[in-house]
């Protein structure tokens, strides 16, 4: 798809291109309940699903929020989100939720998630992006904590089979 200006989404910038990485994919499709007057889904919509696949790429790794709360009081929340919108997912179409790790530091983890279509060849464009920033906080007290094992090194070898985040190293904690 072309913009207004007449270039693609992966010559645009900004979260255009996602990082060489291995992804988590999680298939949805686009319910009458998730979609506006026009049938197209409602942009809201993009962030319920993107927190739906994070969550199942951690159940994937084993590593399940439920185990993350019992056993080291701790919970993950959004810090900050950034969201583009390139083309509406519509009725009925089969989408993939992509979730890439793109480098973890002391108490955050920061993600790429695409929507793209189901059915998309090798160099699809997305029909979203959003660029994710977790942090690890206390339950209780709520204070940013470290991130615990094992989902430090599980996080850490997802990013660095490719080299994304191999010397993200601790970075600046939050």
């Amino acid at each position: 798809m072309t913009a207004s200006d007449g270039r693609s989404a992966a010559s645009r910038g900004g979260l255009a291109r996602p990082p060489e990485a291995p992804a988590h994919r999680w298939p949805l499709r686009v319910y009458f309940e998730d979609t506006d007057a026009g049938g197209m889904a409602y942009h809201a919509n993009y962030l319920r699903w993107a927190e739906r696949a994070r969550t199942e790429s951690l159940r994937a790794m084993s590593l399940p929020h439920q185990m993350l709360m019992e056993r080291h009081h701790s919970i993950l929340v959004v810090r900050r989100i950034e969201v583009e919108y390139w083309r509406p997912a519509r009725l009925d179409d089969a989408v993939v939720v992509e979730t890439r790790v793109v480098a973890i530091r002391g108490v955050t983890i920061l993600l790429d998630q695409r929507v793209v279509p189901e059915v998309a060849g090798a160099g699809a464009e997305p029909l979203a992006a959003l660029r994710v920033e977790l942090a690890c906080i206390d339950r209780d007290g709520l204070r940013p904590k470290r991130i615990p094992e094992p989902w430090r090194s599980a996080l850490h070898a997802r990013a660095a089979r490719t080299g994304a985040g191999a010397g993200a190293g601790e970075g600046p904690k939050v």
